[in-house]
């Protein structure tokens, strides 16, 4: 147990009871980890979408488009906690889990994050804050996976790992739906302040993560 914690991400919503019940009725009809992390790719990318198509619609479509990606990217974090849950606590781990749950999250990020900047209407060099955000975000997975690779432990520290840049998007898709209705013309400003959070976020949870990492192996 000691094992699979340092190599699991800290969530306290894992000791939730709705987690425990959700996660116990997948594993009684026998619902594989993998399918789970890959079903959170769908939720991301239907994120992307909605958030890439609120750049050219109407102020109510465009509000109800925010709110819709905002809860897309909650499932897509649901989603995260259950495969592993189902995985761990449910027993039905599988070889191929580690790559099953890696993979899937680097392709969500990609697909929320570029789309968050296709939302956002500050010019034609807007786009590039989410394809940077998206760099990052992988980079930041990247360093960790690396770290692993070469002695250290696994470091989930922030201040924008997975979950505190879905929590900032999802802010900024609230914010959005309500800047959608009162400013005309609309211009995407909350995705993008979002955006731009989670780019320098990413950059400093970078820097610590290396950092960490280069510690551990300095010491050995």
């Amino acid at each position: 147990m000691k094992l699979e914690s340092a190599t699991r991400r800290p969530l306290q919503s894992r000791q939730s009871r709705w987690a425990s019940a959700t996660a116990g009725w997948l594993t009684r009809r026998r619902v594989r980890p993998n399918t789970i992390s890959l079903v959170s790719v769908v939720f991301a990318a239907l994120a992307g979408g909605c958030l890439a198509a609120t750049s050219s619609s109407e102020p109510t479509p465009r509000a109800l488009l925010l709110l819709l990606a905002a809860a897309m990217l909650q499932l897509r974090l649901l989603c995260n906690l259950l495969d592993g849950m189902v995985a761990i606590e449910g027993g039905l781990k599988t070889k191929s889990g580690e790559l099953y749950n890696d993979v899937p999250d680097r392709v969500a990020d990609l697909f929320i994050l570029v789309g968050a900047g296709y939302g956002v209407l500050w010019g034609t060099w807007a786009t590039t804050l989410g394809w940077l955000a998206a760099a990052l975000a992988i980079m930041t997975a990247y360093v960790r996976v690396l770290g692993v690779s070469v002695g250290s432990r696994h470091y989930f520290v922030g201040p924008m790992a997975k979950q505190h840049r879905m929590a900032a998007l999802t802010f900024a898709c609230v914010a959005g739906a309500l800047e959608s209705l009162v400013e005309h013309p609309y211009t995407g400003t909350a995705l993008g302040i979002g955006l731009v959070v989670i780019i320098v976020g990413s950059v400093l949870t970078i820097g610590r993560r290396i950092r960490r990492i280069a510690y551990d192996l300095e010491r050995r």
